[in-house]
């Protein structure tokens, strides 16, 4: 580790956190910014990181763009949004050496994209099990604590992907998967729920799963979603390990049904206050990314010839709001297109 050079690229909640937990374990990391003042505030009196591991302040060397990186960087980690992604790697590519890593850090599956800028051998794909939030410049909470996995799509090991679960292991603690495709697939899933459904409805989680035609439209998405992977051939892990998709899933009958609300329902009392991360984008004028989550489950889908009504509608309505022909509002959840799509054996 001593000889590892880290670039962090994004210093938003989850690549700011990620980069100051680094530097506290004394890794030799740079955050990359592309903003100046955010760069001075890290170098100078240092990010400041609050919630569940505490209050503090950390410095962490920064730059404010990528253009200011100097030398070679063994390891790359990219944090920024999907669809910024792949020009942060283009930009990254002087800084890196044949061997190099670089780790998609996105919440959809970004790495097809990664791969055909910096290669296969080099592309990592993470899950990230730990939650953060970016209160404002160089203000970053941790809002829970979880995991990193990591994986080459390809299934390879090459000596630095252990390098990497160390430095990540600075962080939270971090695994190392065979499978990383499925575990990112299993993470998509709950991600293409949350993040449209709240995007079109405005609803924090707690919300959404006390109202019944929001559940279905949850357990539609996931239906769309096991549905894919099966015809993929892709063997889907338990999301966090607990929540296994096929079992909720499982059953026609009433009392299935009452079990997969009951089930939503607790995931929701869990995490009452989570918000949508494309709701947030809107709010602040952002472009979405969900082309990557449920999007990318119709993309898939077609490729194997599965019909997803539900996630294309989603996928639909939140880029009608992108563009200001719809607002965002729970009368969302009642789209007919939407209803007329849901299967009463699964809702």
């Amino acid at each position: 580790m001593s000889n590892t050079r880290i670039c962090v690229i994004g210093a938003g909640a989850i690549g700011g956190v990620t980069a100051a937990y680094m530097a506290k374990a004394g890794l030799d990391v740079t955050l990359v910014t592309k903003h100046a003042e955010i760069a001075a505030l890290a170098n100078g009196e240092g990010l400041h990181i609050s919630g569940v591991r505490g209050n503090e302040r950390i410095r962490v060397p920064a730059v404010a763009s990528i253009e200011e990186l100097t030398g070679v960087y063994q390891l790359c980690l990219i944090a920024t949004k999907a669809y910024d992604m792949p020009e942060c790697a283009r930009l990254a590519l002087p800084y890196l050496a044949e061997d190099s890593l670089v780790v998609s850090m996105q919440n959809g599956i970004c790495t097809d994209a990664l791969s055909e800028v910096v290669g296969k051998e080099r592309t990592v794909g993470c899950v990230i099990g730990f939650g953060a939030t970016m209160k404002g410049p160089g203000e970053l909470e941790m809002t829970s604590t979880g995991e990193f996995v990591i994986g080459l799509p390809d299934r390879s090991r090459p000596p630095l992907l252990e390098t990497l679960r160390e430095a990540l292991s600075a962080v939270v603690p971090a695994s190392i998967s065979d499978d990383i495709y499925a575990e990112l697939y299993s993470k998509l899933i709950v991600n293409a729920c949350i993040t449209a459904l709240g995007a079109v409805c405005g609803l924090k989680l707690g919300e959404m799963m006390q109202r019944n035609d929001a559940r279905r439209i949850f357990l539609g998405v996931i239906s769309e979603g096991v549905r894919v992977a099966d015809a993929m051939g892709l063997r889907i892990p338990p999301y966090g390990g607990k929540l296994d998709y096929h079992q909720l899933m499982r059953g026609t009958g009433v009392l299935d049904r009452l079990r997969r609300h009951l089930t939503i329902r607790v995931v929701g009392l869990k995490y009452s206050q989570l918000k949508s991360s494309s709701l947030q984008s809107l709010e602040r004028g952002r472009p979405t990314e969900i082309q990557y989550f449920n999007g990318y489950i119709v993309r898939k889908g077609t490729e194997v010839g599965v019909v997803c009504p539900i996630n294309s509608r989603l996928t639909e309505m939140v880029q009608e709001i992108e563009h200001k022909k719809r607002p965002i509002s729970t009368e969302n959840l009642s789209d007919m297109k939407l209803v007329s799509a849901l299967d009463d054996k699964v809702g």
